[in-house]
């Protein structure tokens, strides 16, 4: 189920919402004064959990047992995991390593069995000659995202930063949350564990929780969705239509494409979290303002680059070791997180590329980047920006090659043609709408409005935009065909 379908909009959501709030209301009646607090959370959270596991069958219900077996086997591996709850006579007890030990081994076996063995076969049959079948097992959605989770919190209860969840509902529910579980941004344990049993609901919140869930509809619906047609028209054109600057517009769609289906996905989960009272960190921080791709990776999925930094940059070694060491552990973080994205050497290749220019930059690219203007060091990051996502955006490894020789002119195309200019005549404000929205331009000036007109912009202005922006997206949801969030496919 999607987020920006009509049958989570109208249906799904209203639903949950309901029951949410009113449920526990009435089971409170049933129960004394004393316990209505806590039966109140302990029934809220219950019907999130059950309607999360509606949410996620509603694709893909065999893998539900999948994800069961995952929160049992963290809620146990978790529970034997905790050091501070041994008596002091097993403090030096190997049990909480060894269940660590096991929740790494679950949890990292379920990825490579169900997203990397056909790939892992097919790289053998391609290599060697074999004929070995693939299994032809689909992705689980969400596999990706609730394994580091899990994982997280296990190692993190591992390490001492976190009791240990005695109750597997509120483990379950963290798990399971459907607001965050298919696409991110990746939870982790400690950052919400407080609030699986105290967390505050208001008017405030929740409205809060609108606005930014419309904002994040409008980002997929408005930008994202449009952005991925002509990205998509113009990857299925013939040769004789496509000239080396239409290949370029192509991928700076694409490069939009991916900036407003993901941050817009976020800014939804993000909104839907506060619906329910929960505070998600934030995922994007504007990063196609970046100056350099080292700033610009700590404003991009920010929940998985600090988790790669946090569960396996640091345990390396990180940069106590020396420079070699340093720069070894920062290629293995990268492959790994091209890896991650899905078993194709495309992704790899993309790892390999933003760790390369990470490593340039740590080592002197940086320093000769700060000596340079500020629009040359912007230039400068947004062309790495898109030639990256030049190299993400095919799992066809010759139709990579091919695009890249289009780009850099080396594939016989023209500069320029006729098809091109109707190209960006007919995109050229959905290009100016995507350059300001991916700035902070529009939070500035409403913030201005606001600091000006504080009663007129949030009695007003922002009623009436989200109204708006609603009633827009749900139009272009009516007209349009099936368009699933890009990072589902990881």
């Amino acid at each position: 189920m999607l987020f920006s379908s009509t049958t989570f909009l109208f249906g799904f959501l209203p639903l949950v919402l309901i029951t949410y709030f009113a449920l526990p209301k009435l089971v409170s009646f049933a129960v004394p004064k004393t316990l209505q607090g806590s039966a109140e959370r302990v029934c809220q959270n219950a019907v999130l959990f059950l309607f999360s596991l509606v949410f996620y069958a509603w694709g893909e219900p065999v893998y539900i047992l999948l994800m069961a077996a995952s929160i049992v086997v963290a809620y146990v591996t978790g529970l034997m995991a905790d050091k501070k709850a041994l008596p002091e006579e097993k403090k030096d007890s190997k049990v909480p390593l060894a269940a660590m030990i096991i929740a790494v081994v679950w949890n990292m076996g379920l990825l490579l069995f169900f997203k990397y063995t056909d790939f892992f076969i097919n790289t053998i049959n391609g290599i060697a000659g074999t004929q070995i079948k693939p299994t032809g097992l689909a992705l689980p959605i969400g596999i990706s995202f609730y394994s580091f989770q899990t994982l997280s919190y296990v190692i993190d209860v591992y390490r001492g930063n976190v009791k240990s969840q005695k109750n597997i509902l509120d483990l379950g529910t963290y798990v399971a949350l459907f607001p965050q579980l298919i696409a991110g941004p990746i939870v982790r344990y400690v950052d919400v564990a407080e609030q699986l049993a105290d967390r505050q609901e208001s008017i405030e919140k929740f409205s809060q929780g609108v606005k930014r869930f419309c904002v994040g509809l409008g980002k997929k619906v408005i930008i994202a969705n449009a952005v991925g047609e002509l990205f998509d028209t113009i990857s299925n054109a013939p040769k004789g239509d496509l000239s080396v600057a239409a290949s370029w517009m192509g991928i700076i769609a694409y490069t939009f494409q991916i900036y407003f289906d993901f941050s817009g996905y976020s800014d939804m989960a993000i909104g839907l979290g506060k619906m329910f009272g929960f505070e998600f960190l934030e995922n994007f921080n504007y990063p196609y303002i970046s100056d350099s791709i080292t700033e610009f990776w700590r404003r991009w999925h920010i929940s998985l680059s600090s988790w790669f930094r946090d569960y396996v940059y640091i345990p390396l070694g990180g940069n106590r070791k020396g420079l070699k060491r340093q720069c070894i552990n920062i290629m293995i973080v990268w492959f790994l997180t091209g890896f991650w994205h899905g078993a194709n050497w495309n992704f790899m290749m993309w790892g390999v590329y933003f760790g390369c220019i990470l490593l340039l930059e740590k080592n002197f690219l940086l320093k000769v980047l700060n000596k340079a203007p500020k629009a040359i060091r912007h230039i400068y990051a947004l062309l790495l920006i898109v030639i990256g996502w030049g190299i993400f955006a095919y799992e066809d490894t010759s139709a990579l090659i091919s695009n890249l020789k289009n780009m850099f002119g080396f594939g016989g195309l023209p500069l320029w043609n006729e098809q091109t200019a109707f190209w960006l005549s007919q995109n050229r404000i959905l290009f100016l709408l995507a350059i300001v929205c991916s700035t902070p331009l529009m939070k500035t000036v409403g913030g201005y409005i606001e600091k000006k007109h504080s009663t007129l912009y949030s009695s007003i202005f922002v009623p009436v935009g989200c109204t708006a922006l609603l009633i827009v997206s749900v139009a272009y949801l009516a007209g349009n065909s099936f368009n699933p969030f890009l990072y589902f496919r990881f």
